[in-house]
């Protein structure tokens, strides 16, 4: 059932719904969509979307389409926006009032061969506070949106509001189908790769073409969302892959070889939570990661 919150702000009346409207506009792109899945008319949702621009004084979409654009105004409230809603939802869970979980994040290969270290000693440190792992394929691992308190994250994180410590940095590897005649090698360089297909993820990743001088970068390259349909397209002989040394321990197979790449620099995995007040056990869970990656996951 809906929360008919309200908050008041220089004359207007704000209700979670106003956010579950805006949120709904965001993930359709078009008006008549939203207002469809929202059973309500498209008059009252434009009017809707009117109000919170007048609030806020700016444009949150670009109506110059077809598709409606959010704007960077549009894209900044979009993420405080479903921040909030979840930090509600959470909040008046029935749920909560016998447990709290701590929600960790992360996109792929979580904190590599530390992660099954770090959830038994949470169980054993924290045995009244579920930590709960959970992937997600979102540049901070659904962290902005509040879909998580504390987030495992690789490269370097450029989201606004967020605090990161760097927990520890992996190599990098060369990731190439298995009947590639780069896999024969035992190691290979960014000088072997220039030039081949390369795949990127574009949600997640941590690889660029800026790891090559601009003679050297493939004109090549093919963009997915996800690391399966990264680790498939490899596996397929369409491309090679850029990736850590987490990546070969947690996701193998066996159309798929991975070789160091000796001249690439490394890359920092970091824990990230949000600069407002969140669950009271992130701390907790910096100081334990600190441990555990210290200890060699022992």
């Amino acid at each position: 059932m809906p929360v008919p919150l309200r908050l008041c702000f220089r004359g207007m009346t704000m209700e979670l719904r106003h956010l579950r409207a805006f949120l709904t506009i965001a993930e359709e792109g078009n008006i008549t969509r939203a207002a469809a899945r929202l059973h309500t008319g498209q008059p009252a949702l434009s009017r809707t979307l009117r109000q919170l621009e007048d609030h806020f004084g700016a444009r949150l979409v670009d109506r110059s389409t077809h598709h409606l654009a959010l704007t960077a105004a549009g894209r900044t409230f979009r993420d405080k926006a479903a921040a909030a809603l979840a930090a509600v939802e959470a909040a008046l869970d029935p749920r909560g009032l016998t447990s709290w979980p701590l929600r960790l994040g992360h996109t792929w290969a979580a904190l590599g061969d530390h992660t099954v270290p770090l959830l038994r000693r949470w169980d054993q440190t924290h045995p009244d506070v579920p930590l709960e792992l959970r992937r997600i394929d979102d540049a901070t691992a659904g962290l902005t949106q509040g879909k998580v308190d504390a987030a495992l994250l690789r490269g370097d994180v450029t989201a606004s509001g967020v605090t990161t410590e760097v927990l520890l940095w992996e190599e990098r590897v060369a990731v190439l189908p298995a009947d590639s005649p780069l896999a024969a090698l035992d190691r290979v360089t960014l000088a072997d790769l220039a030039g081949r297909p390369l795949v990127l993820n574009t949600v997640s990743g941590t690889t660029t073409l800026d790891l090559w001088p601009p003679a050297q970068r493939t004109a090549t390259t093919l963009e997915v969302t996800n690391t399966d349909e990264w680790l498939v397209a490899i596996a397929a002989g369409r491309a090679v892959g850029i990736s850590t040394t987490a990546t070969p321990r947690n996701h193998t197979h066996p159309s798929v070889r991975y070789r160091p790449l000796v001249d690439a620099p490394p890359v920092p995995v970091v824990l990230a939570w949000r600069d407002v007040p969140g669950h009271p056990a992130v701390p907790d869970l910096l100081a334990l990661a600190r441990e555990v990656v210290g200890a060699g996951g022992d």
